[in-house]
């Protein structure tokens, strides 16, 4: 028996933090991927006066989604209403309302309400997405309230960068390589072994072993990456090194005068509960930032030497060693 309309929903939490402070994080949907764990990345348009087109790419009961949402702000009131544009199957219809009640001067109430209805009211899709709506619900509403509050206490430990390469070459070719990491373990001399799927096109979950240059100790990384050819990558770690609770980032392909300019920017967040364990007794956070910037730091440079190599060749190198294995 199918269950026709709408489902309605509603969680909310209680945050120590101003109401005006709440409802500014959440308006600024770049930041997502650092707040909401489910979140991999962002991306916003301006769509007329407290008017906004949102794309969003994120995990649903561990599975990789991307949708485009239409938002209202309404700063004055502190709400926030969105709609889903082309929900991802199995949902049919989905949208919902942020609302920030404050409570006192440091004190407020995060009220999330979702209304949603699965394709042809189809009763196992809908338990599928009541489940996926409370998951990511209570996480994201936890998530706003610990970073929200430990926003002062966590300055320090979040921190960016970004290395760069100029390559006397076509965007396409570099973009080629960083977009194939199946091909790494033959193409990077750190990269071990890579299990990279692409279930929709253009959202990658990449699982990678890297060996470590000093110790030889092999890591494991997991990471969803979302490709726009052939311009940029972005990224989010979801299985993390010992010495950070968040990484995010994205590859970036700007082609100007002299070839394209390559890029490799990072957002990290240092866990401090493991720098003893990791880097000593005697380290500190100074010590964790320098030891991560190096190490992704590394990473990112080889990797860039290594497309650079493939780019000015015109990608001609590997494509012969490509076109011969499919020939044997």
């Amino acid at each position: 028996m199918s269950q026709p309309g709408l489902r309605e929903v509603e969680h909310e939490i209680t945050i120590s933090a101003p109401a005006a402070a709440v409802y500014r994080l959440i308006a600024e949907v770049r930041n997502w991927p650092r707040i909401f764990p489910p979140t991999i990345y962002v991306d916003q348009t301006p769509d007329g006066p407290h008017q906004e087109r949102i794309r969003i790419w994120a995990t649903a009961n561990g599975e990789p989604k991307n949708w485009t949402s239409r938002r209202t702000l309404d700063p004055e009131g502190l709400v926030i209403t969105f709609r889903q544009e082309i929900p991802a199957p199995p949902i049919a219809a989905m949208g919902g309302t942020w609302i920030i009640e404050p409570l006192s001067e440091d004190a407020s109430r995060v009220r999330l309400l979702h209304d949603y209805r699965a394709i042809d009211d189809d009763p196992a899709s809908l338990a599928w997405i009541d489940e996926a709506v409370d998951r990511n619900s209570r996480t994201e509403l936890a998530a706003l309230k610990t970073n929200v509050e430990l926003a002062h206490a966590a300055e320090d430990l979040t921190f960016s960068f970004e290395d760069t390469v100029q390559i006397d070459g076509s965007a396409k070719d570099v973009f080629d390589f960083v977009n194939r990491a199946d091909l790494w373990p033959e193409r990077l001399p750190h990269v071990a072994v890579v299990r990279l799927t692409e279930d929709t096109p253009g959202l990658q979950e990449l699982e990678m072993d890297t060996t470590h240059s000093k110790d030889g100790a092999t890591h494991t990384t997991k990471s969803y990456r979302v490709t726009f050819p052939h311009e940029k990558i972005a990224y989010k770690q979801t299985v993390l090194p010992a010495l950070m609770t968040l990484h995010t980032g994205y590859w970036t392909f700007a082609e100007n005068d002299h070839g394209v300019a390559a890029s490799s920017q990072h957002t990290v967040t240092i866990n401090t509960d493991n720098i003893a364990e990791v880097l000593g007794e005697q380290a500190g956070v100074e010590d964790a930032r320098e030891f991560v910037r190096n190490a992704l730091s590394t990473n990112s440079r080889a990797t860039l030497g290594h497309a650079k190599r493939y780019a000015e060749q015109g990608g001609r190198a590997d494509r012969a060693a490509e076109h011969a294995e499919n020939k044997a």
